[in-house]
């Protein structure tokens, strides 16, 4: 029997995605990447400098180290990129099912934060070290329109994406309503709603809240607003503009605090 188009599709897809690797560069992605055991590592590039300063995540990454000149560096990355001598390819990190990411115990009430479509990796870099510091269970994104993992992404992150699940679903408005059934109150953030972030988490700081940010300049798209539980703004002493996504989903994050 013929298999469908769309199953020889998905089948395609997956694979490639098996085969999919990034390059991190930068001491910082670099050194973490090394430490992390579940991180799959393929290649290592490194100046003689570089090597002396990662000293033991060297060893412990398991990885023969390739010596590169650093005025001809060999690793194949953008020249423009300040890789401070280390490069190192792997593979995406793979944590999981949401479901699996947002339930179960832990030292404060659960926060996640979803993104709407944020395609700049420096922004979601930046939240990913925001959510680690605040103690978030993942940042979601959507698979299309949003930043995947790169290396400029990771060095942005400067080591959070190593620790900080980043999951990417098919689906944002399904997401949220997978976290509304598990308990969620989904929070989306708009500089135009009426009630601030502590006015609509007031007496329930103990419930698992989600926070749902969109990209600059065209924010929450239409689906994503009516999807929410309510929309919230941040306070904010006179009306001078917006926040950076990355600066809100801070500011957001230390808000809801438990």
């Amino acid at each position: 029997m013929k298999k469908p188009k769309w199953v020889i599709a998905k089948e395609q897809a997956k694979r490639a995605a098996a085969q999919e690797t990034v390059w991190l560069f930068g001491l910082h992605a670099v050194r973490d990447a090394l430490l992390n055991p579940k991180r799959e590592k393929l290649r290592l590039i490194v100046t003689r400098n570089a090597l002396d300063r990662l000293g033991e995540a060297v060893a412990a990454g398991g990885l023969s180290p390739e010596i590169s000149d650093p005025r001809k560096f060999a690793a194949p990355i953008d020249p423009q990129s300040v890789h401070q001598g280390a490069a190192l390819e792997v593979k995406p990190l793979d944590w999981g099912r949401l479901e699996d990411v947002a339930v179960g115990e832990g030292p404060m009430p659960p926060r996640i934060i979803l993104l709407d479509r944020v395609t700049d990796p420096h922004n979601v870099g930046a939240i990913l070290r925001s959510a680690e510091v605040f103690g978030a269970r993942a940042v979601v994104a959507v698979q299309r329109h949003s930043a995947p993992e790169t290396g400029a992404l990771a060095k942005t992150a400067s080591g959070a994406l190593e620790r900080q699940p980043y999951l990417r679903v098919r689906n944002l408005a399904d997401a949220m309503i997978a976290l509304r059934d598990m308990g969620y109150l989904v929070l989306g953030l708009d500089g135009e709603a009426e009630q601030t972030i502590e006015a609509a988490i007031e007496g329930k700081r103990d419930r698992p809240l989600a926070l749902v940010l969109g990209a600059e300049g065209p924010g929450l798209r239409n689906k994503t607003k009516e999807t929410c539980d309510q929309l919230v703004r941040i306070d904010a002493a006179a009306a001078f503009g917006s926040l950076n996504v990355s600066n809100a989903a801070a500011v957001a994050l230390y808000a809801i605090r438990g």
